[in-house]
């Protein structure tokens, strides 16, 4: 990679950790927030459902304004977007009176959180657009390390967020929260103003027509041998990891104070960089899809083992392996699908993947909430669940949202043990070792 090649990655990192650190922190407040008003377990999840239905809707048309538009202008115009949906809400925050948002049926609390995470969801071109930058800029050879480089800045953005979101919630609520999400939008578009990104406008052809092209874009993922099976075991991840997700927060505040919970997350989001320089100095190896799975069977299985245990060191164990893990996991399918997919229509599969992948997620999203909320803590509360486990396990909303997390994590187990046992498993395996680097037609590129 050409050292100017090397700046311009290295500025667009940058600038995607800043960004990052914008919508995690608004993500991450809404939900602390929600819950701190509300005390709804029913509410965190409907604001995890909003967020991946969006996500899921969203990612094939983002996918498409990547592969047909300069990146640069894709980064920028996602922040703008942002930053123009976080003025509308600081303004209806500071128009709704106080006492409406702590009703869990106010139609101003739920319209507050939808432009919020409309806001947020506005940055996810933003993440599609990353990986194709790695095609362009980075070698082959060492791609594998620049998204563990990318993996880092997830984690770094993970740990800002965690200690900002608590802090600020505490102290101020979401108005110092939209405050600084302005500030920081504002510096990032104008640092990304300076920076030259080496690419021409592109242009529609036989082999990358314009617009959304979903069916080329399928014609294309079911043609890599082995791919829809990997994107479809994602799917299946997400189903039962959107459960894990829409429940986390309201467990963890469950166990210690918002501060507590927030600075918890930013210490466990220093081992995600960790995983990401991992990756970025070891490479991950021939089998990046073997690699995968073994990080799904390690991370469910302590999702199994930690809620056995009302502790919540126990939760910080668990979560510290998965943070570790989850870089490993992230560059793997990059790897992959930047290896087997021309760079021209890279957006469009990368969307189309997190299309699909997110799809699953909101299902689980939506009904876990009040699956746990109305079946799950009277189960465990006065129920037979109580009755018959609550000796030793516990009983209560708390000891509900738990047995919620150890079935999830059995079945994450039971499923990625299955797929290390397919034969997709070995047919895909074999495709990425045969598969030659993807083309890139585009110039600037080291």
């Amino acid at each position: 990679m050409r050292s100017g090649s090397q700046r311009v990655f290295a500025h667009l990192l940058a600038n995607a950790a800043v960004v990052s650190v914008v919508n995690y922190t608004v993500w991450f407040a809404v939900t602390f927030w929600v819950f701190l008003q509300t005390r709804s377990v029913f509410a965190t999840g409907m604001i995890a459902g909003v967020f991946v239905v969006a996500t899921a809707a969203t990612g094939i048309w983002f996918g498409s304004l990547v592969d047909n538009h300069r990146k640069h202008a894709v980064l920028q115009a996602s922040a703008l977007v942002s930053a123009a949906l976080y003025a509308v809400c600081l303004a209806v925050h500071l128009l709704t009176p106080a006492q409406e948002f702590t009703d869990v049926t106010s139609w101003r609390l739920w319209l507050f959180v939808v432009l919020l995470m409309a806001g947020v969801v506005a940055g996810n071109p933003r993440g599609i657009a990353l990986p194709t930058l790695v095609t362009l800029l980075v070698p082959e050879d060492v791609r594998d390390r620049a998204n563990g480089l990318v993996g880092t800045v997830v984690g770094s953005s993970m740990l800002v967020t965690s200690v900002i979101s608590g802090v600020l919630v505490a102290s101020g609520g979401m108005l110092h929260v939209l405050l600084l999400a302005l500030a920081v939008l504002a510096v990032s578009v104008l640092h990304l103003a300076r920076v030259a990104v080496p690419e021409t406008s592109p242009v529609p052809t036989g082999q990358s027509p314009g617009g959304v092209d979903l069916r080329g874009t399928w014609r294309l993922v079911r043609g890599v041998p082995g791919l829809v099976p990997l994107i479809a075991f994602s799917c299946f991840n997400n189903l039962i990891g959107g459960g894990f997700m829409a429940l986390m927060d309201a467990y963890g505040l469950s166990l210690v104070s918002v501060q507590v919970w927030g600075l918890l997350w930013g210490g466990l989001s220093a081992l995600m960089i960790v995983g990401g320089l991992l990756v970025a100095r070891l490479g991950l190896g021939s089998r990046p899809v073997r690699l995968l799975l073994l990080v799904n069977l390690a991370s469910w299985g302590v999702t199994a083992l930690f809620p056995l245990a009302h502790s919540v060191l126990t939760l910080t164990a668990a979560m510290a392996v998965f943070m570790l893990l989850m870089p490993f996991a992230e560059a793997a399918e990059q790897t992959v699908l930047q290896r087997v997919v021309p760079y021209e229509r890279q957006g469009r599969v990368f969307g189309f993947a997190q299309s699909v992948e997110q799809s699953a997620a909101p299902l689980t999203a939506f009904l876990v909430g009040p699956f746990t909320q109305f079946l799950v803590v009277p189960f465990m509360t006065g129920g037979a669940g109580a009755a018959a486990i609550g000796g030793w396990f516990g009983t209560g909303q708390t000891r509900a949202i738990a047995l919620v997390f150890v079935v999830t994590g059995l079945i994450g187990v039971v499923a990625t043990v299955l797929a290390l046992l397919s034969p997709q498993y070995r047919a895909l395996t074999a495709s990425a070792a045969r598969a030659e680097p993807a083309p890139v037609s585009a110039p600037g590129r080291g």
